[in-house]
């Protein structure tokens, strides 16, 4: 099980949280991953940057994440470690 926090602090808000959350979310139902990803929000996770939003998965901290890099991180940060835990 993953748990993905998204940032929704005033800075990753305006840098658009709100844009990620929903790429999240229909990438989840997307690949079925309902059962196996808790999506929640967090207040500032003190990782601000100055482009993107700040993603937590589990402990490891993404800074910068963005609509252009979305697919490339759900690809390797989610999908791929949704593979592995499964084996």
């Amino acid at each position: 099980m993953l748990i993905i926090q998204i940032c929704v602090g005033s800075s990753c808000h305006l840098k658009g949280s709100q844009e990620i959350v929903a790429l999240l979310q229909e990438s989840i139902a997307e690949h079925g991953l309902e059962d196996e990803v808790v999506l929640s929000g967090s207040f500032c996770i003190g990782k601000c940057n100055r482009i993107g939003v700040t993603v937590q998965v589990n402990d490891d901290i993404h800074v910068g994440i963005t609509r252009e890099n979305f697919k490339e991180f759900f690809n390797e940060h989610i999908l791929a470690r949704i593979a592995a835990e499964g084996k």
